[in-house]
């Protein structure tokens, strides 16, 4: 918890706390650019480690993105250095064609793709980043700019996966001051990257506005306070929302949701709204999140006018019937295509069905249903379907190389597929 005071960083027993969620990993990647607060992270991460009975390998992963000339020197530079401390370091590049907008996020997005490659290949399973208070405080101003909710406002958790790498964030508490304050005895001299100065950048925008702030009281610590704040707050209003989830909520074996809709309105906006985001998130494959003014504008219009039309939002097709709110995966946005499914393999078929062979089995195939008449479908199911022709459309349907059918949706026929519906 945020407490405005900057911990020692010299003392082992405040590392040892900093670091404590990464005990127990035998292999620690070390996201490290150059800049003053990764070089810190790399020489506290190697202190820590040096006090264990039994220390982690730590391998140092820094990247050049080929957007700046110096970048290449720069990584070189990182490499030296995690030598000089005793660590291994792997030089990793972002090659090809770069995006002509949004080069911040496709870098980000590059980063953790070529980072957790690397890792895979190192069995590296826990990347440490150098996110401190100030990055923290940044995060929160931005975010309460775009109109963010709880979840939002609770800016940066210390544990974390980003793009499918799981994140230890150390130094959340910490000020770029003191992390800045330890490389000179340790005969490290930071890369500056340019870009840190950039006021195109919105980050740097908020940056050069903390000092300001900070006279008024809202300084970096306060600012990370609150985040922590909001972090509990979100905890317990997430809570409350799954267990509203498990008692309000059935979901078919098409992958089809619905609910009382006297049962969503019943519930405080805040958690109907989540738990609404969340159906919204399961069934309609996970798509890119979207904004939380855009849940909130569903729920609004369920609210006040009953949805007297259907509506769709985030890959899902939303409509009242009779009392219930029913919701299903909407035709035709991103579905996968069909996709082989090879012997004693395992598949995740749009972000919404595990489907896995169990067997030695060769030309077994994947691919969404697209239409099958009721009649029909009911008698394979062996039972009446009620569930929404959409959701039947875009339901799974595994074929063997003959074209006979081994599952369909949640169910399998056969004992060689196994199929199960991801709701987390």
């Amino acid at each position: 918890m945020s407490t405005g005071l900057t911990p020692d960083l010299t003392d082992p027993e405040i590392l040892a706390r900093l670091f404590a969620p990464a005990s127990g990993h035998k292999v620690i990647g070390l996201a490290v650019s150059g800049g003053p607060d990764s070089l810190a992270l790399m020489l506290l991460a190697q202190r820590w480690a040096t006090g264990l009975q039994d220390p982690p390998q730590l391998i140092v992963y820094s990247l050049d993105h080929g957007l700046r000339a110096e970048a290449a020197a720069e990584v070189a530079m990182v490499i030296a250095a995690a030598k000089s401390l005793g660590l291994e370091a792997r030089a990793l590049a972002w090659a090809g064609e770069k995006p002509q907008s949004g080069i911040q996020e496709a870098a980000r997005i590059a980063r953790y793709r070529l980072i957790g490659e690397a890792m895979r290949a190192d069995r590296a399973t826990l990347l440490l980043t150098a996110h401190h208070r100030a990055d923290q405080a940044e995060t929160v101003l931005m975010r309460l700019a775009h109109g963010s909710g709880v979840e939002g406002l609770r800016a940066m958790a210390p544990l974390t996966q980003v793009k499918g790498v799981p994140i230890l964030r150390p130094l959340l508490d910490v000020e770029p001051a003191s992390l800045a304050a330890l490389l000179p005895g340790a005969g490290l001299t930071p890369a500056q990257d340019p870009s840190n100065h950039d006021m195109g950048y919105e980050r740097v925008r908020w940056r050069r506005l903390l000092p300001t702030l900070a006279e008024e009281g809202l300084d970096s610590a306060t600012l990370a306070r609150f985040a922590t704040r909001m972090a509990e707050a979100d905890m317990a209003l997430s809570q409350m929302a799954d267990a509203a989830f498990e008692e309000w909520v059935r979901l078919d074996g098409f992958g089809a949701a619905s609910m009382p809709s006297a049962a969503l309105l019943g519930l405080s906006p805040a958690i109907g709204r989540r738990v609404l985001g969340r159906v919204l998130n399961i069934v309609g494959g996970r798509q890119k999140p979207r904004a939380l003014g855009q849940v909130e504008r569903l729920y609004d219009q369920i609210a006040e006018t009953g949805l007297p039309r259907a509506a769709t939002l985030m890959g899902a097709v939303i409509r009242i019937k009779g009392e219930a709110l029913s919701i299903s995966r909407e035709p035709g946005r991103a579905l996968p295509g069909e996709q082989g499914l090879p012997p004693n393999c395992a598949l995740i078929w749009d972000e919404r069905f595990r489907i896995a062979n169990l067997s030695d089995a060769t030309g077994l195939v994947a691919g969404a249903t697209d239409f099958m008449p009721r009649h029909r479908l009911e008698e394979v199911l062996g039972f009446k379907v009620t569930t929404p022709a959409e959701a039947i459309r875009t339901a799974p349907l595994v074929r063997d190389a003959e074209g006979g059918v081994l599952a369909l949706g949640g169910w399998s026929f056969d004992e060689r597929i196994q199929v199960e519906l991801l709701i987390d």
